[in-house]
C-alpha cells in the first residue's frame, strides 16, 4: 500500500528540485507534516513569491524584487570592475566570500557548440552594450574551467578588443571541469585575487 494522493502529489512535486530523489521527497513531504498550519502557510506563500515578485535585473541580470537589483544600485561597489559569471549562483557564491567589490553580469550560460550554443544564446549583447555606456576598466571572467568556459572567455575577450579595457580570468586554482558550485571559498578568494590577464 502506498502513501495517500496528497502525499504521493507532494512528493511529485518535491521530485521536481534538482537534486532531490524518491527518498529525499518522501522525507521532506513526511517532514512537512510535523509543520503546523502557520507554517505551512508561510512556505506556500514563499513558494508564491518567489514566481510573483523575482524578476531578472535590467542592469545586470541578476536577481531582484525591483527593476534593478541591490548589487547594481550600491554605491560602494567599483563600477569600472564588471565580474561575468556563467549563471545566478554564482553572483552570491562570489559575493559570499567577500573579496570582489566590483559588479556583476549573468551570461545565463556558456558557448558550446558540442550542446547547439552559440554567442546569440548567452546574454552577452547586454554585456557589450554595458562596456560601451559604462566607464568600465576591467571585465572578470569568472566561468569554471571548461572546453565551454575556455570558449566563451576567448569569444568575449574577441568582441571587447577593441575597446579600453583589461580583461582577466580567474587563476587555475579552480582544477580543470571542476563545477564552480563546489569550489571552497578560500580556492575561489584565491582564484579572484591572481586572476590572470586575457587581454
Amino acid at each position: 500500500m502506498g502513501f495517500p494522493n496528497s502525499i504521493k502529489s507532494l512528493i511529485d512535486d518535491f521530485k521536481k528540485l534538482p537534486g532531490i530523489g524518491e527518498k529525499t521527497a518522501e522525507r521532506l513531504a513526511l517532514a512537512t507534516l510535523n509543520l503546523d498550519v502557520d507554517e505551512i502557510e508561510k512556505f506556500s506563500n514563499s513558494l508564491q513569491n518567489i514566481k510573483i515578485k523575482i524578476r531578472r535585473c535590467s542592469i545586470c541580470n541578476g536577481l531582484s524584487e525591483e527593476e534593478v537589483c541591490e548589487i547594481c544600485l550600491d554605491e560602494t561597489k567599483e563600477k569600472e570592475i564588471i565580474c561575468v559569471v556563467e549563471d545566478l549562483k554564482n553572483v552570491y557564491l562570489i559575493e559570499k566570500i567577500n573579496v570582489f567589490n566590483g559588479k556583476f553580469h549573468v551570461l545565463d550560460g556558456l558557448i558550446s557548440p558540442t550542446l547547439g550554443k552559440g554567442p546569440d544564446d548567452i546574454n552577452l549583447e547586454s554585456l557589450i552594450k554595458r562596456v560601451k555606456e559604462k566607464e568600465v576598466k576591467e571585465i572578470i571572467l569568472a566561468f569554471k574551467p571548461s572546453i565551454e568556459g575556455e570558449t566563451t572567455a576567448l569569444y568575449i575577450s574577441k568582441k571587447l578588443k577593441d575597446y579600453n579595457l583589461t580583461i582577466s580570468k580567474l587563476a587555475y586554482g579552480l582544477p580543470m571541469g571542476a563545477d564552480m558550485d563546489y569550489v571552497d571559498s578560500l580556492t575561489l578568494e584565491l582564484a579572484l585575487e591572481e586572476r590572470k590577464k586575457v587581454s
